[in-house]
């Protein structure tokens, strides 16, 4: 960053640090604590679909590696793409395994970073119930490298319940890079797994 960028006041970009997604299982033990949320065993990764053949392989190596992480009885990963034409990744893991589930985000952006398509990488998300069964999704921003909770109101079309974000972003301060700029917590409105 040079003179003329202080003075205009343009920062550096922070660099995408997927590494960050292993403090989520320590996150989640503290998010149940602090307020009653539990995790569900699902997790996303959202992405800009690419045609070709490279990108056709390294979906078809995500969905052996996943696939074959989940052995007999297991579920396989579910692609899917939303209305906006982005493609979702859908992992499953045991409720309690937040450690798994983790371990597939992120060979999933590993995967997707390593054969160049770390551009078309948006988000990684874990989803999380309450007692009320409210749904709850902590959102990791790949370009941003952090994260913030996207909460939802059940039943109403499109809304989000932001006090209880907020709540959430403090509670897990010292557990995770919350994103600061809150211009930044896009909606995931039928997100996979939320």
């Amino acid at each position: 960053m040079g003179l003329l960028d202080t003075i205009l006041g343009r920062s550096k970009p922070v660099r995408p640090d997927l590494d960050q997604l292993f403090a989520l299982p320590s996150a989640a033990l503290t998010l149940q604590a602090g307020a009653g949320y539990t995790p569900t065993g699902l997790g996303s990764v959202c992405f800009v679909g690419v045609e070709g053949g490279g990108f056709a392989r390294i979906r078809q190596d995500v969905r052996e590696l996943l696939d074959a992480d989940t052995g007999e009885g297991g579920h396989p990963v579910e692609f899917s793409q939303d209305s906006y034409g982005y493609t979702w990744l859908l992992s499953r893991q045991a409720p309690d395994d937040a450690a798994g589930l983790v371990n597939d985000l992120h060979a999933v952006n590993t995967l997707l970073q390593d054969g160049g398509f770390g551009p078309q990488l948006l988000c990684s998300l874990i989803s999380f119930r309450d007692a009320e069964q409210r749904p709850l999704a902590l959102v990791y921003l790949y370009k941003r490298g952090s994260f913030y909770p996207f909460a939802p109101l059940p039943g109403a079309a499109e809304k989000r319940d932001n006090p209880r974000e907020l709540q959430v972003s403090g509670i897990l301060g010292d557990d995770l890079r919350i994103e600061p700029d809150l211009a930044r917590w896009f909606p995931v409105w039928g997100a996979p797994g939320l």
